[in-house]
């Protein structure tokens, strides 16, 4: 009688953990730059494993067998910057929640960066939050300053043998400046679209920063986040999307909230990786101070 049982619920179990886990495999790559990769293998490997059934290939049946540690080392390379990013956020993840008080310096690099695009110079910012961000640069000046609006202008005023990098925020100090972040690898992007965006873009795939950009061109305030890089926000739009993410109410404490929010229904990168919300605005006349 056990064993008649055990035989019953055991396939029922091993169909329960698969359906769960290639359901959360399918919300991981959804809307990644891997996802049409995906779609068009499974389709070649469900085709010809209907053609090695039908007919009774046994030689093609066995290399498909065989096939699983190529396909899976594929994935790898395929989705590394996912991977990388999921991977230390679990490595990051804290025993107990910490909401550190941020709010006076965001306020400050908001202010800042609404300076600087009313006089068109060209800013990178990037606040670091559970992943370590010096380990995606390959360099940076140490600064370890308090945030603040004349050490940023500084930074970033085109004179200065810095201003091109980014800055790192870490907490309520300036950590880096003048770092190189990565760029992104996509080859969907518009070619339009500039070196400082395309590093925010990047650094946003592989890290879970939030990456704030001022266009030295049109003048026009951006933020980068988790694969996706929105053009042309207002300043009340940046200050609530930054201050949305950072300062948190809750942030995940534990294993199963952390897990909600990586597969729940809100999917960050979903969707395009870059959105333009409105034209490059006018310049004024106003300085930076």
């Amino acid at each position: 009688m056990w064993n008649d049982l055990e035989k019953g619920w055991q396939p029922v179990v091993e169909i329960l953990i698969l359906a769960v886990l290639i359901y959360f495999a399918f919300r991981f790559v959804r809307g990644t730059r891997g996802w049409p990769v995906v779609i068009g293998f499974l389709v070649v490997i469900l085709a010809l494993t209907a053609v090695t059934t039908i007919l009774d290939l046994k030689v093609l049946r066995w290399i498909l067998g065989s096939a699983s540690v190529f396909i899976a080392l594929g994935a790898m390379v395929i989705f590394q910057p996912e991977l990388r990013r999921m991977l230390a956020e679990l490595g990051n993840l804290p025993l107990f929640a910490s909401n550190s008080e941020q709010r006076e310096s965001i306020e400050i690099i908001i202010q800042t960066c609404e300076r600087l695009a009313d006089v068109r110079i060209g800013a990178l910012i990037a606040i670091e939050q559970s992943i370590q961000l010096q380990e995606a640069v390959e360099s940076g000046i140490k600064v370890d300053c308090d945030v603040t609006s004349e050490m940023l202008e500084t930074i970033f005023f085109p004179n200065n043998a810095v201003h091109d990098g980014g800055v790192i925020i870490k907490g309520d100090r300036i950590a880096y400046a003048a770092c190189i972040f990565p760029l992104t690898q996509r080859s969907d992007l518009n070619k339009s679209l500039g070196t400082r965006h395309r590093a925010a873009l990047g650094l946003s795939e592989e890290t879970d920063a939030v990456i704030v950009v001022v266009s030295e061109e049109t003048g026009t305030m951006s933020h980068a986040y988790k694969g996706q890089l929105v053009r042309g926000v207002t300043l009340e739009e940046l200050r609530s999307f930054v201050t949305s993410i950072i300062l948190k109410p809750a942030r995940p404490n534990n294993l199963l909230h952390w897990l909600r929010s990586k597969f729940g229904e809100h999917h960050t990168s979903a969707g395009p990786a870059v959105i333009t919300k409105r034209e490059p605005r006018p310049a004024t006349k106003s300085g930076a101070k």
